[in-house]
């Protein structure tokens, strides 16, 4: 584990190589799974305010699961998440030639809303457990991204890299600064011990 500022980092997320291919899984991080994408509190009202504008984007059977459940919903587990359509697909998604994308990036991408995704969905597959005192930030593993595993390896992508972006907008810039200059230092001394 890597420790920075408030955080601790599973060393999976400098480690393993991964680069998403929506043309091998289709977004299935999006349709497949118990349980919807997980809400920040602060996320809540936002999916309130933007949900008029969204809607334009969504699937008719996205808006009726909203429309009947809540923008957000509580899991069996107690957590705060998006609603599903029949247990299965986030009531937001929408679907391009034959993929399953967000129709609230889709809504950010053109302009309408500043909010881009909620920041699970943004920083799949990395999984962000909040403790009193700090944030355990850990790679979940997946049978649905094993495209994403061999594209990672195929160009050498790996899985902080990959997620600069989402990190940045969780933690600030300092932070994945930080971040950068550890996993540097990780892959370093593995090569100084592999060498020797």
């Amino acid at each position: 584990m890597l420790e920075i500022e408030n955080t601790l980092v599973s060393l999976d997320v400098i480690e393993k190589q991964f680069h998403c291919d929506l043309s091998k899984c289709n977004g299935a991080c999006c349709v497949v799974g118990k349980s919807g994408a997980p809400v920040d509190d602060d996320e809540k009202e936002i999916l309130a305010d933007v949900y008029p504008l969204v809607r334009d984007y969504m699937i008719p059977e996205g808006i009726k699961a909203v429309e009947e459940q809540g923008w957000y919903v509580i899991d069996d587990d107690g957590d705060t998440v998006t609603p599903l359509v029949n247990n299965s697909a986030c009531a937001y998604v929408y679907y391009e030639n034959g993929i399953a994308l967000c129709a609230i990036e889709k809504a950010w991408i053109d302009g309408k809303i500043d909010f881009q995704k909620p920041i699970s969905c943004h920083l799949y597959p990395i999984r962000i457990t909040k403790y009193e005192k700090f944030d355990a930030i850990n790679y979940e593993k997946n049978k649905i991204c094993k495209a994403a595993l061999k594209k990672g390896k195929s160009e050498n992508a790996h899985l902080y890299k990959f997620l600069k972006n989402p990190l940045i907008r969780k933690y600030g810039n300092k932070w994945y600064s930080e971040l950068e200059l550890n996993a540097e230092m990780w892959f370093r001394q593995k090569e100084d011990n592999n060498g020797e």
